[in-house]
C-alpha cells in the first residue's frame, strides 16, 4: 500500500506547543533500591511535528512516553497537554483527557478480537459517546487502505492490517497528540513502512502532532527530529534526521 500525497502543504514545524515536559523526575522504588529512570527532563512539542524518541534499554525512553501520556505518574516536574497539567488532575479527569484528547498506538495493536476492523477503529469514540464523523472515518479507512476489511477481526488480519486499524482508531478522534510505542515493532519491514508512512502524512497533510519511541533509525528518519535519552536525560537531539545521522549519534553515544 501506498498512502496517497497529502491533500494540504503545511510546514512540518508549528510553534504553537501541545505538549510539554518540564523539569520532569521519574524515581522508582525508594531508598537504596531508589532507581530514576528521568533525571529532569524538559521537552516541548509542536503542533503539526512528528517526534522519535530513541536511547538504550533503560535510558528512559518508554517511561518520557508513558508519562507523557499521562499512562505512568510523575516523582516531581509537570506535564502539560496545551495549558492543561496532567500532574495535577484527580484519576477520573486525567483518564477523561486522555480518552478525549489523546491517541495510542502500541506495539501490540491492543485490538479487542471480538470486534471487526470498522468497530475496533470506532471504539474510542463510542467510549467518549461521541459519533465520528463519517467523511473522516471514510478519509482514514482509504488512506490506510482497510475498505475492504472493515468486516473482519482482528485474528483474520495479518500484522500490518491490524496496525493500520490501530493508528485508524488512534486518529478518529482527531486527538491533539498521538502517542506510539514502537508502532512497528512487531511488524515486518514492509509493514512497518507503511504505517510510518500514513504517520508522517498525518504529520504534513493533517497536522497531526506524533510523539514515537522507537530502537530503530529507520524508523526514527521518519520524524522531524530525533530526541536521544541516556541515563534518564536528553543527551542529544537531531533534526532533519536520516537513517546515516541517527546511526552516527547512535554510535557516539555507545562510544
Amino acid at each position: 500500500m501506498s498512502p496517497p500525497t497529502p491533500a494540504l502543504s503545511l510546514p512540518r514545524v508549528q510553534d504553537d506547543q501541545v505538549a510539554a515536559a518540564i523539569d520532569l523526575v521519574r524515581t522508582y522504588g525508594s531508598g537504596e533500591n531508589a532507581v530514576a529512570a528521568l533525571r529532569g527532563v524538559s521537552a516541548s512539542f509542536a503542533r503539526g511535528q512528528f517526534t522519535a524518541i530513541m536511547g538504550p534499554s533503560g535510558s528512559g525512553k518508554s517511561t518520557l512516553l508513558h508519562c507523557l501520556a499521562g499512562l505512568d505518574g510523575v516523582t516531581s516536574g509537570r506535564v502539560l497537554i496545551g495549558d492543561v497539567d496532567l500532574t495535577r488532575l484527580s484519576r477520573t479527569r486525567l483518564a477523561r483527557l486522555r480518552r478525549d484528547r489523546l491517541g495510542f498506538v502500541f506495539q501490540s495493536f491492543n485490538l479487542l478480537p471480538m470486534l471487526t476492523a470498522a468497530e475496533n477503529i470506532r471504539l474510542t469514540g463510542r467510549l467518549a459517546g461521541r459519533r465520528a464523523d463519517p467523511a473522516w472515518f471514510d478519509t482514514l479507512v482509504d488512506a490506510l487502505g482497510l475498505r475492504e476489511r472493515l468486516g473482519h477481526r482482528p485474528a483474520e488480519m495479518s500484522g500490518g492490517q491490524q496496525q493500520r486499524v490501530a493508528v485508524a482508531r488512534a486518529l478518529l478522534t482527531r486527538p491533539e497528540v498521538v502517542f506510539a510505542d514502537e508502532p512497528t515493532g512487531n511488524l515486518d519491514s514492509r509493514s512497518g513502512a507503511e504505517v510510518l508512512a500514513f504517520l508522517r502524512t498525518a504529520v504534513d497533510g493533517y497536522r497531526q502532532t506524533v510523539i514515537m519511541v522507537t530502537h530503530d533509525p529507520v524508523a526514527a528518519a521518519h520524524a522531524d527530529r530525533v530526541l536521544f535519552l541516556a541515563d534518564g536525560r536528553i543527551v542529544d537531539e537531531l533534526p532533519s534526521p536520516t537513517v546515516d545521522t541517527v546511526h552516527a549519534v547512535m554510535r557516539r553515544m555507545e562510544g
